[in-house]
């Protein structure tokens, strides 16, 4: 099964809203980057044959969170296309605020892998209603 992926219009649409919302500097930083984050769950599935969808929620987390593409909100706008994702292929983050603040911030900082992400995606979802 293909699954839903996050537009890059919708993403853009996203870091405005967040930058709105809780401030900070407005742009892309590297056009290059924010592709490279964007495709790298579509790769996963497309040539490396993954149907794990907390696999490549996973891809999208440490893409947008590592990769820096924007010039300020890249954990918040990692966090919301993830949960995005997650969402529209069927399954909810059940995670509270401040568990969020914190792995995003670990993400960010280098302190987790793919792997530990995607396990922590794992724990942390649920099959939606």
């Amino acid at each position: 099964m293909t699954p839903f992926w996050v537009e890059r219009e919708v993403v853009l649409a996203i870091h405005d809203e967040q930058l709105a919302e809780h401030g900070g500097a407005i742009g892309i930083r590297d056009r290059m980057m924010l592709d490279s984050a964007l495709d790298r769950p579509r790769n996963r599935h497309d040539l490396g044959g993954c149907e794990d969808i907390c696999e490549l929620a996973a891809c999208y987390a440490f893409g947008l969170a590592r990769k820096h593409g924007f010039l300020d909100g890249n954990k918040r706008v990692s966090a919301v296309v993830t949960e995005l994702f997650l969402a529209l292929n069927g399954y909810a983050l059940i995670a509270s605020d401040s568990d969020v603040v914190r792995i995003w911030t670990a993400i960010a900082a280098g302190e987790m892998t793919e792997d530990d992400i995607t396990a922590w995606i794992r724990r942390s979802t649920s099959a939606s209603q």
